[in-house]
């Protein structure tokens, strides 16, 4: 988990992969993709790392579009969403990563 934190991400949101290190018949680059960085969220809350978990949510509660739905990918040199939009996966992650988080705090306060 912390290696994906550390060397798959970019800008703090978790990439798919590396498209300069993988060869996967695509051309162009790809954005972070947002069900990758909320279930980073949820491995934080799990392993206990609250603070970056709420740190990382807060940032990704920040990116939804004006209607407060999330694409696919999200290219944080442009702020723009790119892919399927909206994306149902997305948003399952998010509610999951939220319910994560409340769980965990609700235990540790027990």
């Amino acid at each position: 988990m912390l290696a994906i934190a550390d060397e798959l991400t970019e800008d703090g949101y978790v990439l798919r992969y590396r498209t300069e290190a993988t060869d996967d018949g695509l051309s162009g680059e790809e954005g972070t993709f947002l069900i990758c960085s909320f279930w980073l969220v949820s491995a934080l809350a799990i392993v206990g790392d609250m603070q970056r978990a709420r740190d990382l949510m807060e940032r990704l509660l920040r990116i939804a579009s004006p209607l407060g739905l999330y694409a696919e990918e999200f290219d944080p040199a442009t702020g723009r969403h790119l892919g399927n939009f909206p994306q149902a996966f997305s948003h399952l992650a998010l509610i999951e990563a939220a319910g994560r988080i409340i769980v965990t705090e609700r235990l540790s306060d027990m």
